[in-house]
């Protein structure tokens, strides 16, 4: 079997079965956006990285150095705000051609810091090797939450509503601008905003991790699409989304309109969203979007509900059946 048959999720299964067997009680490994180590005081410690690779994350003539180390560290981050943290450390590891410009490595630096000096992040170490032509950035971020506070894909719990924190799609709409040369308007440059410089959701995944009535969650980075049956599997569920509540941004929809795309396929697969995605008890949802606005200042979306496990993944518009001509994103694929 190729690899690309086999799938960026069926490698991961394969790795997770032989290594997670005789893992110590105390311990969450592959599964969640972190890996989680029980502390003695109440807290734990997480831990997670990201890769990110020029010419299938990013093209380095596409954009600047700046933006890509800011984003550098926010694709990690968001991944702590997914299970309520609060980052800390981070090692940045790189790999460079020997003639790529030492300008641009000052630069990609000051991206990179200009974030960690934001969410306080302190930059500890890493490594540096030299690449034959291509740049690979390597984040590893350690942080903290309280143990109880720790919210796990496998939570999801029959009858939850399903929400997210932010509209969807504008992030795969920036880089469909980028890519395809459309002219750079006031709208066309939040959408390219919101690819290069992602808001990793940190006092949204804080707050939320603080309430029972909050189950699953996780950040969106390969499309809702994706990323709810990654909460289905672990949780042993279905899910049932209504297109029309889906969250789509004043912004996305003009674009969309403009260049006869459908905003639902850029909502649905787009992908680094880098938003939060989670489930909790229906009776909670007005109190806790009013507590949610008044803290995080923009609202909560519900886009749906936990099912039954036989159902699978359903859409509905309008009451009825709906069949999205979209795929999430797979590394692999």
């Amino acid at each position: 079997m190729k690899l690309k048959e086999l799938g960026e999720f069926g490698l991961i299964e394969k790795i997770n079965k032989k290594f997670s067997l005789n893992l110590p009680r105390n311990v969450i490994g592959i599964g969640d956006d972190c890996a989680v180590i029980n502390q003695k005081d109440g807290h734990s410690l997480l831990v997670t990285t990201d890769l990110l690779i020029e010419n299938v994350h990013f093209l380095k003539n596409n954009i600047h150095p700046k933006d890509l180390g800011y984003k550098s560290l926010a694709v990690n981050l968001s991944d702590i705000a997914a299970m309520g943290g609060t980052p800390q450390f981070a090692f940045l590891s790189v790999a460079m051609p020997t003639k790529l410009d030492t300008r641009w490595i000052a630069d990609f630096c000051s991206g990179f810091y200009e974030l960690a000096n934001t969410e306080n992040v302190f930059l500890l170490g890493g490594d540096t090797t030299k690449s034959k032509s291509d740049i690979m950035i390597s984040a590893v971020i350690l942080g903290k939450a309280k143990t109880t506070h720790i919210k796990k894909r496998s939570d999801a719990k029959l009858g939850d509503i399903i929400c997210v924190t932010d509209f969807l799609g504008d992030s795969a709409a920036g880089l469909k601008v980028i890519l395809n040369k459309y002219e750079k308007n006031k709208n066309a440059l939040r959408l390219i905003k919101k690819h290069y410089r992602p808001k990793p959701h940190l006092r949204e995944g804080q707050w939320l991790a603080q309430h029972s009535s909050v189950h699953a969650m996780m950040d969106i980075s390969d499309g809702i699409d994706s990323d709810i049956r990654r909460i289905m599997k672990m949780s042993h569920c279905g899910a049932e989304m209504t297109i029309e509540n889906i969250p789509i941004s004043p912004t996305l929809k003009h674009f969309c309109k403009t260049h006869a795309l459908d905003p639902i396929s850029y909502a649905l697969a787009g992908g680094e969203d880098y938003c939060l995605l989670f489930t909790a008890k229906p009776s909670s949802y007005q109190k806790l979007n009013q507590d949610f606005e008044a803290k995080c200042h923009h609202s909560l979306y519900k886009v749906g509900k936990i099912v039954n496990a036989k159902a699978d993944l359903i859409y509905l518009q309008n009451g009825k059946p709906y069949k999205p001509k979209i795929h999430g994103y797979d590394h692999f694929i």
